[in-house]
C-alpha cells in the first residue's frame, strides 16, 4: 500500500480531532468562565529534530502527523456586571470548589444559586465550598463573596466544559466579585479563522489521496497493459 494514502489520512485524521477542539470552544464562546482549547500537533520531521538534538535512536517512520496533545488556556479572562446577587466573578486568580459526587472540583464558572436547602450549587446541584471546604448557606437569599473559597491549582486539568481537576496547593491571590460574571476566554473570531484553515487542511488530504488513488488505477490499467 502506498504510504502517501497513510500520510494523507493521518493528517486527515489529526484534523479531525482539532476540527472538535475549535468547535467546542466556540459552542462556550458564551460560557461564563469557559476556558478554550488548544490542540497542537506534531510531524516526523519534528520528531526526527527532536531525537537528533537529544541524541535518542530514530524510530520508523510511522503516521506522517499526529496530535501531540490539547492544552488548556487558563489565562483569567474579564469579567462583565449582570446585577444578579449569587453571580460570582474571580479577579485574577483562582477556582472556586465544589463538591461533585466524584469528590472535589474546581470551576471558574460562578453562576451559582440557592437550593431548597439554602446551599450555594452550581447550575449542576453541586455545593459551592468555603476556604476550609464547607458548604455555603444563606437564610436571606445573598452570600457574602468574602465567604467563598478562592483556591490555587497545580497542575489543572479541565474535566468537561466547566470542572477542572488539580491538586489545591492553598488560598490563591484572586478575589470574589459579586453581580458579576467572568467571561469565557474562547475567541470567536480566532476560533473561526483556525476553523477554516483546519478545513483546508482537511481538504488537502483529500486531494492527495484522490491523486494517489487515480495514479494507482492507471498504474493497473494501463501500466499493466502495456505489452
Amino acid at each position: 500500500m502506498d504510504r502517501g494514502l497513510y500520510i494523507a489520512a493521518s493528517g486527515m485524521l489529526a484534523e479531525q480531532i482539532r476540527q472538535d477542539q475549535i468547535a467546542n470552544d466556540l459552542a462556550n464562546a458564551s460560557t461564563p468562565g469557559y476556558k478554550a482549547d488548544r490542540t497542537t500537533q506534531r510531524t516526523f520531521n519534528d520528531l526526527l529534530l527532536r531525537n537528533s538534538a537529544t541524541g535518542a535512536t530514530v524510530g520508523p517512520q510511522s503516521t506522517a502527523v499526529q496530535v501531540d496533545r490539547t492544552v488548556t488556556d487558563f489565562t483569567p479572562a474579564p469579567a462583565r456586571d449582570t446585577g444578579e446577587p449569587l453571580d460570582f466573578a474571580i479577579t485574577g486568580e483562582g477556582f472556586f470548589a465544589v463538591q461533585t459526587p466524584q469528590g472535589t472540583r474546581y470551576t471558574r464558572n460562578g453562576q451559582f444559586a440557592l437550593d431548597a436547602q439554602g446551599r450555594l450549587v452550581t447550575a449542576q446541584g453541586y455545593a459551592v465550598l468555603d476556604a476550609g471546604n464547607q458548604p455555603i448557606t444563606s437564610g436571606n437569599g445573598t452570600v457574602d463573596p468574602r465567604r467563598i473559597g478562592v483556591f490555587a491549582l497545580s497542575g489543572p486539568r479541565k474535566q468537561g466544559d466547566s470542572l477542572v481537576t488539580g491538586t489545591p496547593t492553598g488560598a490563591a491571590a484572586g478575589s470574589v466579585r459579586s453581580g458579576a460574571l467572568e467571561s469565557s476566554n474562547a475567541d470567536a473570531a480566532r476560533s473561526m479563522v483556525d476553523m477554516i484553515d483546519s478545513m483546508r487542511a482537511f481538504e488537502a488530504g483529500q486531494k492527495v489521496i484522490q491523486a494517489i488513488d487515480e495514479t494507482l488505477g492507471k498504474a493497473a490499467t494501463q501500466v499493466g497493459s502495456t505489452s
